[in-house]
């Protein structure tokens, strides 16, 4: 879509770079949307003084729009993610030609405010698996899709976006595995446990049939109305679910993801194992979660040690 307050040739690559992220890269709506209002702003910026062209595209530019953003209150995790769009833009024109030089090489980005994720207790998952086993029992479908999918949330960190992609032939129960379609398409297997195995198949025995209709197709969960379900709808039960736990801050289905992470890790497990279940293109990502649990090891340590 042409924007009508940028110069022409500033337009056009800001169209085919839209096309790249789009095709080759394989971003999400989501991520495509944030990715070209950054551009867009960035851009306009650069028009404002007096740029028309990418060869006009200069570090100072650059600076000077990442540091009207941070006197606008902007988060520094966001200026971050904004100066990490400019630079994959930047990079591609060169690549493409388009220009002639990087102006971005030498940007220096704030560094991302590290906020350590709500992770659950074992003893709160305990009563919160056990609640839902509990409500399960009386065979009504949607207490039993819920079981299933808490279960399975919890036993492999999985996204919620992933958890509702899923179709039945994704599941390999004599295994006890799951193919993952995951961030850019990519695929990946995830190992689960024996209570989500039971889950799952009481789920695919007692309540899907009752809630199959006619557009349920291979979907592995359901909504009400038999359609998959989606992500809104399980963030909305997750959330009630821990809310009702009413002793943890931790929210949201990323929370089931946050304490897989940290309790393999707690148990020992290697790091780069679960990089490889929860999906991360980068070591550094999964990092954050031996801090969750130094942290806790910290705690207890101040506790116990006579002379912490």
């Amino acid at each position: 879509m042409e924007n009508k307050d940028l110069p022409q040739e500033l337009d056009q690559a800001l169209g085919a770079f839209s096309g790249y992220l789009a095709g080759e890269r394989a971003v999400s709506a989501h991520t495509l949307r944030a990715y070209l209002g950054d551009l867009r702003s960035f851009l306009a910026h650069a028009a404002s003084e007096g740029a028309a062209r990418l060869e006009d595209l200069e570090l100072g530019t650059l600076r000077r729009w990442l540091g009207t953003q941070s006197q606008a209150g902007v988060a520094r995790s966001t200026l971050a993610r904004r100066a990490a769009t400019v630079r994959a833009f930047t990079a591609w024109a060169l690549r493409e030609e388009r220009t002639t030089s990087d102006p971005a090489l030498r940007l220096k980005a704030p560094k991302r405010e590290r906020h350590l994720p709500g992770v659950l207790q074992a003893q709160q998952l305990t009563r919160l698996l056990a609640g839902l086993e509990e409500a399960a029992a009386g065979g009504e479908p949607l207490p039993v899709r819920n079981r299933a999918v808490v279960e399975l949330l919890y036993a492999t960190g999985i996204r919620v976006g992933e958890l509702a992609g899923l179709d039945i032939d994704d599941l390999d129960p004599d295994r006890r595995t799951l193919r993952v379609i995951g961030k850019g398409n990519k695929e990946r297997t995830v190992p689960y446990g024996v209570p989500a195995a039971v889950a799952l198949d009481d789920w695919l025995r007692r309540g899907r049939p009752l809630l199959a209709r006619d557009n349920s197709g291979p979907a592995l969960f359901l909504g009400s109305r038999g359609g998959r379900v989606d992500q809104r709808q399980v963030r909305e039960m997750v959330n009630g679910l821990l809310e009702a736990l009413g002793d943890t801050s931790a929210s949201g289905p990323h929370a089931l993801r946050h304490s897989a992470a940290t309790h393999l890790l707690d148990g020992g497990a290697d790091l780069r194992a679960v990089q490889e279940i929860l999906g991360h293109s980068s070591l550094a990502t999964t990092q954050i979660y031996t801090h969750v649990s130094v942290d806790r090891l910290r705690k207890s340590y101040q506790q116990a040690h006579p002379r912490a």
